[in-house]
């Protein structure tokens, strides 16, 4: 399995996971232009891609939709009220759109959608399943048992560590702001991913922390929270690493 977080943040997420011979991306948040450009830097192309899956709505997640679909015709995987929610939805080609309840084969691999507590249409995370398991979990208002479940038994988690909870009370952001992402259908926090891991049974080998505010959060701040909590609970053998909203980070597993 490779995986590659393309950009994680506020301003645009895209993530490439290939398996199995099977490559995909979640979310397409950023330009086709910076797709093509990060995809290159990894040695792969737009025309390797077999499926997009769409998580939400919101722009940080569909900007390039519908650039790369009219373009290269990659098929496209969401939610129906997700798809009806996209500002962009009648710009993409018809037959690109494929509405997704459960899961679908992808070659060798199934890719399983679950619902996630977002202040979104109909949200979801990804997991990828093939020779070993990976699942993409961003914009998470609190981790509910049927999140907890899908991330059981993962071998790699791409998973939400958006804000420092100080940092954005005494931040700069209106107080709706801040209630919204503090909200049960808003952000997790750092302490939130850390106790996430925590308290699963099977727990991953490598987890890349995404959606980092820019605002109210620091990569360190995010890292160091995260691997203090997983030391004083005697967690060990989980690899923390971060992403970047102007970089890839790519792992080979």
């Amino acid at each position: 399995m490779f995986i590659s977080v393309l950009a994680s943040g506020s301003k645009g997420n895209c993530y490439f996971i290939e398996m199995e011979g099977s490559c995909l991306l979640v979310d397409a948040g950023i330009s086709l232009r910076r797709i093509k450009q990060e995809l290159g830097n990894i040695g792969r192309a737009v025309e390797d891609l077999d499926g997009i899956f769409i998580t939400h709505e919101h722009s940080d997640h569909v900007k390039g939709l519908a650039a790369i679909t009219k373009k290269y015709r990659i098929p496209v995987y969401s939610r129906p009220d997700t798809f009806r929610a996209m500002s962009c939805y009648n710009e993409l080609p018809m037959e690109c759109i494929n509405p997704i309840f459960d899961q679908i084969r992808l070659g060798k691999v199934t890719v399983r959608s679950f619902g996630i507590p977002h202040d979104a249409v109909d949200p979801v995370g990804y997991s990828v399943l093939g020779s070993v398991k990976c699942v993409v979990a961003t914009d998470i208002g609190f981790v509910d048992s049927n999140l907890r479940k899908e991330l059981e038994a993962a071998k790699v988690i791409v998973l939400e560590a958006n804000h420092d909870i100080d940092m954005l009370r005494n931040g700069d952001y209106p107080w709706p702001l801040k209630q919204r992402i503090l909200s049960n259908r808003g952000h997790l926090s750092n302490a939130d991913a850390a106790w996430t891991l925590v308290h699963l049974k099977q727990r991953p080998q490598k987890v890349f922390l995404a959606h980092l505010s820019e605002s109210n959060n620091l990569p360190a701040l995010a890292r160091n929270t995260v691997e203090q909590i997983l030391s004083q609970q005697h967690v060990q053998g989980i690899d923390i690493i971060l992403t970047d909203q102007n970089r890839s980070v790519s792992l080979d597993f």
